[in-house]
């Protein structure tokens, strides 16, 4: 990934995406916006406890500085689920300047309408970002450890094929900064919950000699997509810790709970 600053927003773009101009995508930081601690300060969440009117203000900064219309952002209220759904243009601006008409459970959605801005909200989950080559569709989503175990990944990689006709060969992949392996703690019901939902567990569960147990949140994601067809070629992992640099982006449990949201989104272009 690479970072630029437009309009002193900083943000973050991959660079296996960049190489498109058919799309436009970004990763958003906790830099760069108005909101007062805990939520400082470019917090995009209205469901977090900030003032509405404040994240209004943020969104409406990182709309400026992308150079997107406020009205062609859509997000959905996320539920750490595995729903991806499909988004037509009678559902473009759905959640883009409150909470309540965001697009109800779900956390991954999909599009080949241009001018859409499908964009997801983390604090410590993993984003997704998808782009087929050829097909011209693209897809956003939202993985935590429960969306993981319930293969939000693998879902999405099927409704690209089922619905739009997709290969895997042609889908390009962005996994997002997230809560990283380091700093990844988990207890025995993630443990337990993660055994049952892979047999490739040793591979993204690891145990330390004192007993505890961290969960790779990139890893199980890129093999849930591995095992979709998508060659590992066509991903690219930020592999940035959210918790590490919590001073960069929002990290839910290194601020124990209370704290902003980062948007990460992609958007098709008219041709």
């Amino acid at each position: 990934m690479i970072e630029k600053h437009l309009n002193t927003v900083p943000l973050w773009f991959f660079e296996n995406l960049l190489k498109h101009r058919e799309i436009y995508h970004f990763v958003s930081t906790r830099r760069g916006g108005f909101s007062n601690p805990p939520y400082d300060s470019l917090n995009l969440g209205f469901h977090v406890g900030d003032n509405p009117e404040t994240v209004l203000r943020n969104r409406e900064r990182l709309a400026m500085a992308l150079g997107i219309p406020m009205d062609n952002f859509t997000t959905a209220r996320q539920t750490h689920g595995s729903n991806v759904e499909i988004i037509t243009k009678a559902s473009r601006g759905c959640g883009a300047v409150d909470f309540d008409s965001a697009i109800d459970a779900t956390d991954a959605m999909v599009t080949d309408t241009p001018g859409i801005c499908l964009m997801v909200l983390q604090a410590d989950c993993v984003p997704l970002l998808f782009f087929d080559l050829k097909k011209k569709v693209i897809g956003v989503a939202h993985a935590g450890w429960r969306g993981t175990v319930r293969m939000i990944a693998q879902n999405m990689v099927k409704v690209l094929k089922e619905k739009f006709n997709c290969l895997p060969d042609d889908i390009l992949v962005g996994i997002g900064p997230s809560i990283g392996p380091c700093c990844y703690e988990v207890g025995s019901e993630v443990v337990v919950q993660t055994g049952e939902a892979s047999q490739h567990k040793r591979k993204y569960i690891y145990e330390t000699p004192d007993g505890k147990h961290y969960f790779n949140l990139w890893e199980a994601n890129k093999m849930q997509l591995v095992h979709a067809g998508i060659p590992e070629k066509n991903m690219e992992i930020a592999g940035m810790c959210t918790y590490c640099n919590h001073t960069h982006f929002f990290s839910y449990r290194y601020q124990q709970r209370e704290t902003g949201r980062f948007g990460v989104g992609i958007m098709l272009l008219d041709s």
